[in-house]
């Protein structure tokens, strides 16, 4: 048996369009050898690149093809969420490629898609390494018809959080609040439009983690006080001593909440001596842990109701 010429490299390890195949020279026979597996209507890929394979690939190079094989598509959705990096509930992964064309046009009908249709204004899809998808504004937008409030927010805070130089290979936001608030007002009247202005108005900046913002909303659905968000603890000399995720400065509270990494060795010597010098100005620390944030986090808003009141605080209108 006569053994093929190889494909082009780009096309050897990613899914490809029959167009893109014919871009580069490759005969229509070839396509229909054995060992070229087609994905979908005019997508094919090797066959050594199974499944599996795929599911290695970056987003951008899974979903590329599916963008380029049909005019004006572009990812979208949580499919375009997943690219951007955005901390998606697991529970709402349908598995399909969200795929939106302008409003219309026929949206995109193949197995394992879901075509969507809408309307998208100047600065609305970008490329990113190829795939051309929606912006990380309009992504968000696109995810509240069927995500919480309380999803929304998260994600809206992991957008507009300001970076740390010490933590990021970045120095400027995803986005702002005045850029989540401006892609509401261009898309008046769309699906879930009033979830994003809430969540919008609960967002704030500061929240370095999904449950810092989860724990933040819950002490508020709770009817406790508004906590501020990354805020210094200072002494009286103005002398910098930590940065609590939550913090009531008034009862002099901090909170924090402690992820896997806070059980290694090193970092709970850290923690511990973080607690000291706080406790040493006065404050008490609260500290949370996952298992505080099952069943709608009741034990975390148990925990800091206690310090709260133990520290003068009492329901009813905050005080001036």
């Amino acid at each position: 048996m006569r053994i093929p010429e190889p494909l082009p490299a780009p096309l050897s390890f990613e899914p490809f369009t029959v167009d893109e195949a014919d871009a580069y020279g490759v005969s229509r026979g070839r396509l229909r050898h054995g060992r070229i597996v087609r994905l979908s209507r005019s997508i094919k890929c090797v066959d050594a690149l199974d499944l599996a394979d795929q599911q290695q690939l970056p987003p951008h190079r899974r979903y590329r093809a599916y963008t380029r094989v049909t005019l004006y598509s572009v990812a979208s959705h949580r499919t375009a969420a997943e690219v951007w990096g955005f901390p998606l509930p697991a529970a709402q992964n349908d598995g399909l490629l969200h795929i939106l064309r302008p409003a219309g046009m026929a949206p995109q009908r193949r197995e394992g898609v879901c075509g969507h249709t809408g309307r998208l204004f100047s600065g609305e899809v970008c490329v990113v390494d190829g795939l051309a998808l929606t912006s990380r504004e309009k992504t968000w937008l696109d995810l509240a018809h069927r995500l919480s409030i309380v999803d929304l927010t998260v994600i809206a805070d992991f957008l507009i959080r300001v970076p740390r130089p010490e933590y990021d290979q970045r120095v400027a936001p995803y986005a702002t609040k005045s850029s989540l608030q401006a892609i509401i007002s261009r898309h008046g009247g769309k699906r879930g439009i009033r979830k994003a202005r809430l969540a919008l108005e609960l967002s704030r900046v500061g929240a370095d983690s999904p449950p810092e913002t989860r724990l933040r909303l819950a002490l508020a659905e709770a009817s406790l006080p508004e906590p501020q968000v990354n805020e210094p603890i200072q002494d009286d000399d103005g002398g910098l001593h930590h940065q609590p995720d939550l913090s009531y400065p008034l009862y002099r509270v901090a909170v924090e909440y402690e992820g896997a990494g806070h059980s290694r060795t090193d970092q709970v010597e850290r923690d511990i001596g973080r607690e000291e010098r706080i406790r040493g100005l006065g404050w008490t620390e609260v500290r949370i842990s996952r298992r505080h944030m099952l069943g709608d986090a009741r034990a975390a808003v148990n925990k800091v109701r206690a310090a709260l009141a133990a520290a003068g605080w009492r329901p009813g209108p905050s005080p001036a």
